[in-house]
């Protein structure tokens, strides 16, 4: 590919890849999977994680799912089922309506939410046409040809062993521009693991990325799952993945690789066929809804980055960040190693203090904060992961949680023996008054 014509991730090449979206893409155009620590990330790093994936991921009518599985749970689309952000722990639910003859009000930010996950009613048979018509000639199988939605799921036979198709239909949330583009730009190892991923601009203005990823974050099945996500230049999404099996999860896998080429899923999903149908999607409920926009008193990701940076000892260089509204990481490398610094800063999380700091090696600061450290192996880290975190509430319910890890990123192995940073680093850094004054900007 040439230089500044595309931007790329790739450790373990497949043969011939590169030099496909070499072809496809033109110009240059992160998902994040939840680590087990629940006491560290209860109501904290989690639901930063989560948020980030759903401005990613802001789509209608459909089901992105948010579960943090490998590359189908951070880019999304499970045409199986739908889904929708978990809740954090700690967090309050809303407060159920009640009964009576009040008043009619202005709906809640959760209705806005649930009038804008509207499903499309397209015959499926209608999708399935043009994936068949569209890829090379093979035996199709499709679930649910007689229904209706935006999406749809089949097992397709070259000859060289069954592989599950799906495609799915969407409106970006975020439209085409920069709140919409996150869907089309490659993920961080840090937290999704992937063999090869390539974004671009086609010509036209229209956005596509190719990744070849796994089902599993932990490989703990050899489940292959590629994918090609294009958005339109008018806020249309089509998803595309393919994988090595019969099933997305659950069936033995029947060949090494999924069957469709980098090209041929890019010809997939760029076909003008979807065109007719993509116009049947629901439109775009006109609300001032945000799916990943900040809550009040929350410092936005440039605020975190650059405050989370200033308050870093000397000699550490930033290898990756990333991050978003209440949420970000570092991967620091001292020279001995990366290690994985995340940070959520939230306030009005005092309903949670019970919760967070009922138990374990907290202490009380004469000013009243609350601080916890917790020290032991990351549950979903890779060989000889461990973890240390430091977990600060104030008074007023201000709360900083950061976490540092021996490896660069999640499921990845111990690159160094302890973290880059010491517990008594972590409390200065979750302790600073800067962080207030970042969230009240």
């Amino acid at each position: 590919m040439p230089q500044n014509e595309g931007s790329q991730h790739d450790d373990a090449p497949h043969e011939g890849f590169e030099e496909e979206l070499g072809a496809v893409l033109r110009s240059t155009g992160e998902g994040f999977s939840t680590d087990g620590r629940r006491e560290l990330v209860a109501g904290g790093l989690t639901r930063g994680k989560r948020r980030l994936v759903r401005r990613r991921l802001a789509v209608t009518g459909g089901a992105l799912a948010l579960a943090a599985v490998g590359i189908g749970g951070v880019y999304g689309g499970s045409v199986l089922g739908t889904g929708g952000p978990a809740k954090a722990a700690g967090v309050a639910a809303a407060p159920k309506p009640t009964s009576g003859t009040a008043k009619p009000t202005e709906p809640s930010l959760e209705e806005k939410r649930r009038l804008a996950m509207q499903q499309a009613e397209i015959p499926v048979k209608d999708i399935a046409a043009v994936i068949q018509a569209n890829t090379p000639v093979g035996q199709w199988q499709f679930e649910g040809l007689d229904g209706k939605g935006q999406s749809a799921l089949g097992v397709y036979d070259d000859g060289d062993g069954k592989a599950a198709v799906s495609v799915g239909l969407y409106r970006s949330a975020g439209g085409a521009g920069e709140a919409g583009g996150g869907q089309v730009e490659c993920p961080s190892r840090v937290h999704v693991d992937f063999d090869k991923c390539t974004t671009g601009r086609l010509p036209g203005g229209d956005r596509l990325m190719v990744i070849q990823g796994y089902e599993y974050p932990d490989r703990r099945e050899d489940t292959k799952n590629w994918r090609a996500v294009l958005l339109t230049k008018d806020g249309f999404v089509v998803d595309a993945s393919e994988y090595n099996a019969p099933a997305q999860k659950g069936a033995a896998v029947s060949r090494e690789n999924p069957p469709f080429t980098a090209t041929q899923l890019k010809a997939l999903v760029t076909s003008d066929d979807w065109r007719p149908l993509l116009e049947q999607l629901p439109k775009v409920p006109k609300t001032d809804v945000d799916p990943g926009a900040a809550r009040p008193g929350e410092a936005s990701g440039p605020e975190i980055q650059t405050t989370l940076r200033s308050l870093l000892p000397k000699g550490l260089r930033v290898k990756d960040k990333g991050g978003d509204y209440g949420y970000g990481f570092l991967v620091l490398d001292d020279g001995k190693g990366q290690s994985l610094v995340e940070i959520n800063v939230q306030p009005n999380m005092g309903g949670a203090l019970g919760d967070l700091f009922g138990s374990g090696d907290v202490t009380t600061l004469p000013d009243g904060r609350k601080v916890k450290v917790t020290q032991g192996f990351a549950e979903k880290g890779g060989s000889g992961v461990v973890s240390w975190g430091v977990d600060t509430m104030t008074p007023e319910g201000f709360r900083v949680v950061i976490s540092s890890m021996n490896a660069g990123g999640h499921r990845q192995d111990a690159t160094r023996d302890k973290p880059a940073l010491t517990i008594e680093q972590l409390k200065a850094i979750a302790l600073s008054p800067k962080w207030q004054k970042a969230s009240a900007k």
